[in-house]
């Protein structure tokens, strides 16, 4: 069981993007929509109003979506670079063969895969897609599962974590446990190869990282980013490019009610299918869409 419910990912082309996941990731189109003004104007995205929506289903049948919608490019933007959610993470029953598949797919390989430091049995890579979107492919090479992780029942499975870069991870940390209430790590040093390259810093440098967990499962990973990173700019009126919104189940919406951005409303296109769904935003201006579990 995972709250995460869906990672929305802002690209060019929808129809296009859509078959290369469908073809690479072979995941599965199950909804497609225009936004309306009400969606729009709850992500404070006006210009997004009639946008093209497609959501994305594992193989798997994992209720956990990848939801693309068409927005303008934005020439300043750099991956791994910004506040925000930086990657949606997705768990893979074998990362070297998914490796070979990703070196002959238009996704460009940025990550080869190894071992995450200070985590046995824990292997990611990582590639970006065609909209600069970023995406962590991870398999668990431990003989058992690992304890808040999922245990992948396809080739590609679902997404079960969507990293978010912060500029102050104590202050990520303490505003989750107010709003929210979660559980959460203590924050931890590691090597971190992304973030390193992305910034020019030794490959030996340090990164602290903490690991939000619901439900016995861990579903967003906080990554404190160097003191060079930026606010991610934006088209005036768009949703920002990359990862712009986070949607997760959540039971307690009246707890909710002296933080809520936008307020909560019931909506009937996936992930939310008739359930009231409300946004929030983090102290980097992260959307944070909460569907009523």
């Amino acid at each position: 069981m995972t709250l995460l419910k869906c990672s929305t990912i802002v690209v060019e082309n929808v129809r296009e993007t859509a078959e290369l996941y469908t073809q690479w990731l072979e995941y599965e189109i199950v909804d497609e929509y225009l936004v309306d003004e009400g969606l729009a104007q709850s992500w404070d995205a006006q210009r997004s109003v009639g946008a093209k929506c497609v959501v994305l289903q594992p193989s798997s049948k994992e209720a956990v979506y990848i939801r693309l919608i068409e927005g303008s490019p934005v020439t300043r933007y750099e991956p791994i670079r910004t506040y925000g959610w930086a990657a949606t993470e997705i768990c893979v029953k074998d990362v070297a063969k998914v490796h070979n598949r990703m070196k002959e797919s238009p996704f460009e390989v940025i990550g080869e895969p190894r071992e995450l430091d200070g985590f046995p049995g824990i292997k990611p890579m990582q590639v970006k897609g065609p909209n600069k979107e970023i995406l962590y492919l991870t398999e668990f090479s431990s003989p058992t599962p690992i304890e808040g992780l999922p245990v992948p029942r396809t080739f590609i499975d679902r997404p079960f974590i969507i990293v978010m870069a912060c500029k102050d991870l104590n202050a990520q940390i303490a505003w989750m446990k107010e709003v929210f209430g979660f559980a959460i790590t203590e924050p931890v040093s590691i090597q971190y190869t992304m973030i390193s390259k992305a910034f020019g810093l030794d490959i030996a440098t340090k990164h602290p990282i903490a690991v939000v967990r619901a439900d016995r499962a861990d579903f967003i990973e906080l990554d404190q980013y160097p003191t060079q990173a930026q606010h991610r700019p934006a088209n005036d009126g768009e949703l920002v490019p990359g990862v712009a919104i986070c949607s997760f189940e959540y039971e307690d919406f009246e707890s909710l009610d002296n933080y809520w951005f936008s307020n909560p409303v019931i909506r009937h296109e996936f992930p939310y299918c008739g359930k009231r769904v409300g946004i929030l935003k983090s102290p980097e201006n992260a959307l944070f869409e909460i569907v009523e579990r």
